[in-house]
């Protein structure tokens, strides 16, 4: 295991830091959801919806209300016909920046050490 540094709250023998965090980000989708906003700073409801193959609008929306609830996420409507919905994160949700660099880096690692072929991928 990697040498942390051991801020004051890694001292919660009952986890209850990490778990505050994971009940905001936790879960299927809303990690690429806010991984798609910190790329692209606004997205509309549609386009969120294509970049998450598999993901219904049901669950688009739920997930989008726990993220704008959490204070990560700003939903913004435009007074129009029909109405633009647009999506971006708070500065709250800019501020989980480094955990989803550190999330996807760690992604490319374990891939490319997965990888047979010698061609780099997408991670360099």
């Amino acid at each position: 295991m990697a040498n942390l540094d051991r801020p004051a709250c890694m001292d919660d023998e009952n986890g209850e830091t990490i778990r505050t965090a994971l009940a905001m980000i936790g879960g299927k989708w809303k990690v690429l959801i806010l991984w798609f906003l910190a790329i692209h700073r606004v997205l509309r409801f549609g386009e969120l919806r294509r970049k998450l193959p598999g993901i219904s609008q049901h669950s688009l929306t739920s997930q989008l209300r726990e993220l704008e609830e959490n204070g990560l996420v700003r939903r913004v409507v435009f007074p129009e016909v029909p109405p633009r919905v647009e999506y971006s994160l708070t500065s709250e949700g800019e501020d989980l920046g480094e955990v989803y660099t550190a999330v996807y880096n760690w992604g490319c690692h374990h891939k490319q050490l997965g990888e047979k072929a010698a061609a780099p991928g997408p991670c360099g």
